[in-house]
């Protein structure tokens, strides 16, 4: 396995991941409220629902920050290693979203939402769902690099 050091960027992995800290700490002391995406998501489509304000300030939040990523740093790409162009590109995406949306309310939750919220929150639920998601993607990756026909 060779590492690509070019493109190793832990100053701003650190600081995306201290805003998401951030972010979901605000939310949870400002409004009570778990920064869960799928949840905050699921809420948006009971279309009279009480809390639908915060719920669209977060989600439109989310949606805008590559566009404001793009305007503050012009030459970095929003998404560098996604090609949206590509036909029929949209349609795939849109598929996979469907079904993420569809495995995280299965699971109470997504990767994030357990691995950021509930962990800070010392959930047992949220203890298992991480254990389960990162043995499932070792398992993965050491099927897909590390048996023959495998990808390098």
């Amino acid at each position: 396995m060779i590492i690509d050091w070019s493109h190793f960027t832990p100053w701003s992995a650190l600081a995306g991941g201290g805003l998401i800290g951030l972010a979901a700490a605000l939310l949870l002391t400002g409004l009570g409220r778990i920064a869960g995406i799928s949840g905050i998501f699921a809420g948006l489509l009971q279309p009279f629902a009480a809390e639908n304000r915060w719920r669209w300030a977060f989600f439109l939040g989310l949606l805008f920050s590559p566009w404001l990523l793009r305007t503050l740093r012009p030459g970095q790409p929003a998404f560098p290693d996604a090609d949206i162009t590509a036909p029929g590109q949209w349609l795939l995406l849109l598929v996979a979203g469907v079904l993420v949306g569809y495995g995280t309310r299965m699971a109470n939750g997504c990767t994030s939402g357990h691995g950021v919220c509930g962990l800070a929150r010392l959930s047992p639920r949220s203890l298992v769902a991480v254990l389960v998601f990162m043995g499932s993607a070792m398992l993965t990756v050491a099927l897909l690099r590390h048996l023959p026909g495998g990808v390098s």
